[in-house]
């Protein structure tokens, strides 16, 4: 059962809470940063040399038909994004069996970031911080990271196709007049479209809206189920008034929930857009600091059923408080 207003407003003031404490844990290897906290293992503990994963394997995989790659992103209990893990400390499962990990990576490879930003109506009041939080995104990330931008409102359109230009991003970004209705699950299908034209092979979709879906050709299953098919991580940050005017808008926090979830992303619902350029700066951080895993399917049929995904975090010194993983929940193997 989803639940009532003002638990939703309790569960987003403690997120918002947890937001503002946003730190990077580097855990058993690397010097500390500056502004980072530093859990470190045992005297005497040595972790093994971690496989080197290079861009131009990740895109060798990429097209790769038999390994999967599952992106992976650790946090702790105050949701801070924790470092410094290594292969040795992760099993990977497919529907319950145990995975060779084929490529290990830790590494801060390039990113296909695509923006899906709600301009409908109801986000008038919102979109100076919706814009200031698209921004800090991109300031935080990796200079090689290409962008693209879909609007939506009545309808979606790609108003900046891929650049590696912030400005350009930037630019359309000021042109945005909010009016209209929202075409939620058209804008997510584009940009699952959109997608396909990506150089990288680590890509995500970053969704910013105020509501649930009112306008859209499409159907929330064959959203759901475009999203199952992909390998792109969906972040979602829904901004909500405490109070829901129509049943769509009080469906939309777990709406986002799920299309998130199943890709490995994550879902932050706010009643303040105030607090939209903290999230995104930890969308950011945690962009930057995950693992990626590949795999080549054990005794695995081509019958193009969904198979599940599980990664669970092993041999991890005892004074490291409890984890968190975040990552796909499955794939739809490729039908003969």
């Amino acid at each position: 059962m989803f639940p009532g207003p003002q638990l939703l407003i309790s569960a987003r003031r403690l997120l918002v809470l947890a937001s503002l404490a946003l730190l990077c844990l580097e855990l058993p290897v690397a010097h500390a940063q500056s502004g980072i906290s530093d859990i470190r293992i045992e005297p005497g503990v040595q972790s093994i040399p971690r496989s080197g994963l290079s861009n131009r394997d990740l895109a060798t995989i990429r097209t790769h038909t038999e390994l999967v790659l599952v992106p992976v992103t650790v946090t702790d209990l105050m949701n801070r994004v924790v470092a410094g893990l290594e292969q040795e400390n992760f099993q990977l499962y497919e529907d319950k069996q145990a995975q060779e990990i084929k490529h290990f990576s830790r590494e801060d490879a390039p990113v296909s970031l695509g923006v899906i930003l709600d301009v409908s109506g109801s986000m008038a009041s919102k979109i100076e911080r919706a814009r200031e939080a698209v921004l800090k995104l991109l300031e935080d990330s990796n200079p090689q990271d290409e962008f693209f931008l879909i609007t939506f409102s009545d309808t979606p359109h790609v108003v900046q196709t891929f650049t590696h230009t912030i400005g350009e991003m930037q630019e359309q970004l000021l042109l945005v007049h909010p009016k209209g209705q929202t075409a939620l699950f058209d804008a997510l299908y584009l940009g699952l479209n959109k997608m396909q034209e990506a150089k990288y092979a680590r890509k995500a979709l970053l969704l910013i809206s105020d509501g649930g879906d009112n306008h859209s050709r499409y159907s929330e299953k064959e959203v759901k189920s475009r999203i199952k098919e992909s390998d792109v991580l969906v972040y979602s940050v829904g901004v909500f008034d405490r109070e829901f005017a129509t049943r769509e808008e009080r469906l939309g926090p777990s709406l986002l929930t799920e299309i998130s979830e199943v890709t490995g992303g994550r879902c932050y619902t706010l009643d303040n857009p105030n607090y939209l350029p903290t999230i995104t700066h930890h969308i950011g951080v945690e962009l930057r600091n995950q693992y990626v895993l590949a795999y080549s399917p054990n005794r695995s049929k081509n019958d193009g059923k969904w198979r599940k995904i599980n990664v669970k975090l092993t041999q991890l010194p005892k004074r490291v408080p409890q984890l968190y993983v975040h990552a796909r929940t499955g794939y739809y193997k490729r039908s003969e």
